[in-house]
């Protein structure tokens, strides 16, 4: 053994690795939905509280629903076709023609 050992560093709460607090959070998940389905029934929590308990709830069993990227369908189409137009077909002018 030398005369000099140097010294093992200990593990802290800040070396955990993000799948270990994955790990020990979803341990806690039915605990969690739990809570969230009590607040959502409850009558004394605020209807603010209510409805971010619901959408929690329905987030996490059903995804989230789909945002649009745009103002409206066609503004979104317009934009895919203007992507579409300057990196497939750079050189066509935007007035249709070949």
């Amino acid at each position: 053994m030398s005369d000099f050992d140097p010294p093992v560093p200990k593990r802290t709460s800040k070396a955990r690795t993000l799948t270990e607090i994955r790990s020990v959070a979803r341990g806690h998940t039915r605990t969690a939905i739990n809570v969230l389905v009590g607040v959502m029934r409850s009558s004394e929590a605020t209807p603010a509280a209510r409805v971010s308990a619901a959408n929690a709830i329905l987030d996490r069993g059903w995804g989230r629903a789909a945002q649009q990227a745009e103002n409206g369908e066609d503004e979104a189409l317009e934009l895919i076709h203007r992507i579409e137009r300057i990196v497939v077909h750079p050189g066509k002018s935007s007035g249709g023609g070949s």
